[in-house]
C-alpha cells in the first residue's frame, strides 16, 4: 500500500489531500457492512438542489452476489477491468434528470450526484479504503443488465476496497500507480471578477 498525498500550493484539510484514486485492492479484505454503510451514508448527505437527492447508488458485493457483481464487472472497460478484477465493492452511481417533487426537468441532477460520490470518495478515505470513479463503462448494458430506468443518467462506476500493494499490478498500470499526482496551477482554472484572468499568478 502507498500513499499520495496531494502537493497543493496552500494547506488543505489532511483527508481531500490523501484521497486519490488508486488502482491497486486487496483482493482478501472485504469491506465490511459498517464501513460500506458509512459511505453510502455519506453520500446521502451531500447537498442537493431543493433537497431533492437525486443521486441513485447500485451496489454490487463480490462475495455477497458474486454472480451480478460479475455482470456489473463485464460492463467495465477492458482497460479498467484490467485492475478492478480485485475490488470487493462495485457501485454505480445514475443521476435522476427529472425532480420528483413536480417531474419537471432537473438541470442540476448530476452536478449533485457528483457532490454525492465526492462524498462517498472522501469517507472512503477517512476509513482507510479507497474509492475510484471511472467514466469508462457501457451505460446502456448497465440498463439493460440491471433494469435502470431512462429518466436516469449513468454517470459513473466506482471501484471500493483496501488500498494494497502495486506490486501485483501489470507494468503499465502499475507505472501509473506509481507515478506523481498532478493538477494544473491554480490560476488556469480560477479567475478573478472576469473569464480567464487568473486568481492567482504562479
Amino acid at each position: 500500500m502507498i500513499e499520495k498525498p496531494a502537493e497543493t500550493s496552500v494547506p488543505i484539510h489532511d483527508l481531500i489531500a490523501r484521497r486519490w484514486s488508486g488502482r491497486a485492492y486487496d483482493p482478501a479484505r472485504p469491506v465490511n457492512r459498517e464501513q460500506l454503510l458509512a459511505v453510502l451514508e455519506a453520500a446521502r448527505w451531500a447537498p442537493s438542489c431543493f433537497g431533492d437527492e437525486p443521486w441513485r447508488y447500485l451496489v454490487w458485493e463480490r462475495e455477497a452476489e458474486p454472480e451480478a457483481w460479475e455482470r456489473a464487472f463485464h460492463c467495465l472497460s477492458e482497460g479498467n477491468q484490467a485492475w478492478v478484477r480485485d475490488a470487493p465493492v462495485l457501485l454505480l452511481a445514475a443521476a435522476d434528470s427529472r425532480f420528483q417533487k413536480n417531474d419537471k426537468p432537473n438541470r442540476w441532477g448530476q452536478y449533485d450526484t457528483g457532490a454525492a460520490s465526492e462524498n462517498l470518495c472522501l469517507q472512503a478515505a477517512a476509513l482507510g479504503l479507497m474509492a475510484h470513479q471511472m467514466g469508462g463503462f457501457d451505460p446502456e448494458r448497465l440498463r439493460r443488465a440491471f433494469g435502470i430506468p431512462e429518466r436516469f443518467h449513468c454517470m459513473a462506476m466506482i471501484a471500493l476496497g483496501h488500498p494494497a500493494d502495486p506490486a501485483a499490478l501489470d507494468a503499465t498500470t502499475r507505472q501509473r500507480e506509481l507515478a506523481p499526482r498532478h493538477r494544473r496551477p491554480l490560476g488556469t482554472r480560477f479567475f478573478k471578477a472576469a473569464w480567464e484572468v487568473p486568481l492567482v499568478s504562479e
